[in-house]
């Protein structure tokens, strides 16, 4: 309940203070949203498989954030970094249908 009133605060103070994103930021803004909903299916699904560790979840969170970003950042640097881009945003959203499906295997049992 605590992460639902945090997330619901979080999207109104945004909403409100409409905060602008630095320049060098906005690059790397995409793919920590998409790894960070990665993170947060993954908890989803290990919460309704009755697993789920909150040190974990935001162990994964953070690594996952800044790991995706890394790789984009890496890519930047090599001179590659759409395809780099494309390659992360690829394999999260893999995952997150993935966990997405198990999340709808669980709640609809088909």
């Amino acid at each position: 309940m605590i992460a639902a009133i945090g997330l619901l605060l979080g999207v109104l103070l945004g909403l409100v203070l409409q905060p602008d994103v630095p320049i060098w930021l906005e690059p790397y803004l995409p793919i920590a949203v998409v790894a960070a909903l990665d993170a947060v299916f993954g908890a989803l699904r290990a919460f309704l498989d009755g697993i789920f560790d909150d040190k974990v979840f935001v162990v994964s969170f953070v690594s996952n954030v800044l790991i995706a970003g890394l790789i984009v950042y890496l890519g930047d640097k090599l001179g590659v970094g759409g395809q780099l881009s494309t390659g992360v945003i690829v394999v999260l959203g893999i995952r997150i249908f993935s966990n997405v499906a198990a999340i709808r295997r669980h709640i609809f049992h088909a």
